[in-house]
């Protein structure tokens, strides 16, 4: 069916944020529902001076329109640079081809390379609901992607971006498949690696439901939203950089599936293949290192899973003529004593700057991943990169390289604190037996983290530690008491996120 104007409506802008899904608010008595009976959930087409996006109809039933206006959601607003007062134009629009293919899936087909590079150009240009977007994945979770697929599916989501290229024989990079609270290791392996000579321009990622991403902690130190251009300055003088993905465009499609993904809770090892891989060579990687903690509340909580996404890392990157090192990590329980921006960027410096009391399985973890990426270099061999590693670290190079990163990005700042404080104590004695880590992370999210840079917890056990009764196990930090009492409102709920075992005297 050819899409035809159906009516327009006068632009009012409410604000209204739904991250990156496209949403149409219209009255139910205006012109357009009248004409077309259009309701909740309808997929239309609106076009804006030349720009037009596919968007989800939401009906208010309130003044906040009048039945002649029509809003967008920001990220539509944003995507159409609309204007206020100006005529929106509402069009039908012709059924997706691509959705067909999803069906497919969900039916157990496989799908061709034509059809997942259809899939993702639908995405890339806001074509999928969230209900869309829900079922691709759907399809995709329980092994359900072949290694073709997965591997079509990274080269989709590669072409849908902008790719890097630096000029150097050997270009770094790690990431984390994440599901660990507390995990930043990445803020002391660049430094560490940058000093020894190795190219590693790394590009993080904002949290989207966690109490913190890589891109958030570092912002605590230095502007992490920088254009090509900037990015390009600081790798070329400092060999590394550590800057928010999201400024310069690599894998976009990526973003908005790990939205949905982390909201359905889904562990769909394929996508997270493509998801890392498309990211890290369109990066310009030629040498990649992948950390998969492996634990109950991890992401990966199997080593059956851990296995088979180490074998898809590693085959999927040999076929871009990419090196993969995939090495499995304990992810039983969170790494450093911070978690939140503020709280997890002090655990960095302390490591960094070699303080005493810095957690030291955060600084043994990070040793060991600049270790192997250090081996990278056609110069050292197998065994030496960690004592390399170690040596940069204790000599004081890491930290200054660290500053000198800052510094070229925008500066380094002190790491802020909360107004409040608030210590939650062992109901009774016993050994620390299990750690939610999902819990965990819940719990420091509802003190404001990572909004609020300064949000989040400290804590203070560890597994198979003995606890007395009323020893602190962990400090909530936020900037209201309000905030503080709304997280204590949720831990009284999940009590046993850390676990304690009485210990029964014979």
């Amino acid at each position: 069916m050819s899409e035809t104007c159906t009516t327009t409506l006068r632009l009012k802008n409410l604000g209204i944020n739904t991250y990156k899904d496209a949403i149409l608010y219209i009255r139910k008595d205006c012109n357009v529902c009248a004409a077309e009976g259009f309701e909740v959930q309808t997929r239309v087409r609106v076009n804006f001076k030349g720009r037009s996006l596919i968007t989800t109809v939401q009906i208010i039933e309130s003044d906040l329109l009048t039945y002649e206006e029509a809003s967008l959601s920001t990220y539509a607003w944003s995507y159409l640079q609309a204007q206020e007062g100006e005529d929106l134009f509402i069009f039908h629009h012709k059924q997706l081809a691509s959705l067909g293919f999803v069906r497919s899936k969900l039916y157990g087909h496989t799908l061709s390379q034509n059809e997942i590079n259809e899939i993702i150009k639908d995405i890339s240009k806001s074509r999928f609901s969230d209900i869309n977007l829900s079922m691709f994945l759907a399809g995709c979770v329980g092994g359900r992607l072949n290694g073709e697929e997965i591997f079509y599916l990274t080269n989709a989501m590669l072409q849908s971006g902008s790719r890097l290229h630096w000029g150097s024989q050997v270009v770094v990079d790690k990431h984390c498949v994440g599901g660990l609270p507390g995990n930043r290791t990445t803020l002391i392996v660049i430094p560490i690696v940058a000093a020894f000579g190795l190219m590693i321009p790394k590009t993080s990622s904002r949290a989207i439901t966690s109490p913190a991403g890589t891109a958030d902690v570092m912002e605590v130190f230095a502007p992490v939203e920088l254009d090509l251009k900037s990015m390009r300055r600081v790798v070329e003088k400092e060999n590394g950089c550590i800057i928010w993905g999201g400024t310069v465009s690599l894998s976009p499609v990526d973003d908005v599936l790990i939205s949905i993904e982390r909201i359905m809770d889904l562990d769909s090892e394929g996508q997270m293949v493509a998801s890392v891989l498309s990211k890290k060579i369109a990066a310009g990687s030629t040498n990649i290192l992948i950390d998969i903690p492996l634990g109950p509340t991890a992401k990966v909580r199997s080593i059956s899973m851990a296995n088979l996404v180490k074998a898809h890392m590693e085959a999927i990157s040999r076929k871009f003529g990419i090196e993969t090192k995939v090495i499995l990590s304990d992810g039983t329980q969170p790494i450093g004593q911070g978690i939140g921006p503020a709280l997890e960027a002090r655990d960095v410096l302390a490591v960094l700057s070699c303080d005493k009391n810095a957690p030291q399985d955060l600084r043994e973890k990070a040793l060991l991943l600049a270790g192997e990426i250090i081996e990278f270099s056609p110069t050292i061999q197998k065994g030496e990169g960690v004592k390399i590693a170690h040596h940069i670290l204790e000599s004081g190079q890491a930290l200054q390289k660290f500053q000198n990163i800052c510094l070229v990005q925008g500066g380094f700042s002190e790491i802020p604190k909360a107004h409040h404080t608030h210590e939650i104590t062992a109901v009774s004695s016993g050994i620390v037996s299990n750690i939610d880590n999902r819990r965990l992370a819940r719990l420091a999210k509802l003190t404001g983290a990572p909004h609020v840079k300064v949000a989040g917890l400290e804590i203070l056990v560890k597994l198979d530690h003995f606890v007395e009764r009323h020893q602190p196990l962990i400090i909530l930090h936020a900037n209201s008491l309000e905030q503080i009492n709304y997280a204590l409102s949720y831990y009284e709920i999940e009590s046993d996120m850390i676990k304690i075992t009485e210990m029964i005297s014979r």
